[in-house]
């Protein structure tokens, strides 16, 4: 299976008390035979997540090279066309359904590939909903 995949679904593998058993099942599914595509700026919300939880003493700085390390063995692909269509398709989809440009440019490559949009985000979720968007996991 293949997938768009944000960042609130990714940290929801790191932090124990995010996790759910829809989420580990994506991230089984990566495991297995899966494949996730992620928007250009999908490292940098990873990472600065991770840092924000070291700085609140809610994680490590090993833990996060691990989880680093874990994420790279994945096959998780990054997104090239993200950033050509920021200031296009994902700002005229963040104005028309009141997304941050972040969340609109994972919704703008679920369109744009024809894939489910796996997020825990309940706006990006209804925004993708009123696409025809498929979510994941279908229930939160």
């Amino acid at each position: 299976m293949e997938f768009v995949l944000d960042s609130s679904v990714t940290m929801s593998w790191f932090f124990d008390d995010e996790a759910t058993t829809t989420t580990d099942g994506l991230l089984d599914q990566l495991n297995s035979d899966g494949r996730a595509i992620v928007a250009a700026h999908w490292a940098l919300e990873v990472g600065n997540t991770l840092l924000m939880a070291e700085r609140r003493k809610r994680s490590t700085v090993a833990e996060s090279s691990h989880f680093l390390a874990i994420l790279d063995a994945l096959p998780i692909e990054t997104d090239q066309e993200t950033i050509s269509r920021a200031g296009t398709a994902s700002m005229t989809l963040a104005r028309a359904q009141a997304l941050t440009l972040y969340d609109s440019a994972y919704l703008e490559l679920a369109m744009r590939r024809g894939l489910p949009l796996a997020t825990l985000d309940k706006q990006l979720r209804a925004a993708a909903k009123k696409a025809g968007i498929p979510c994941l996991p279908k229930e939160l």
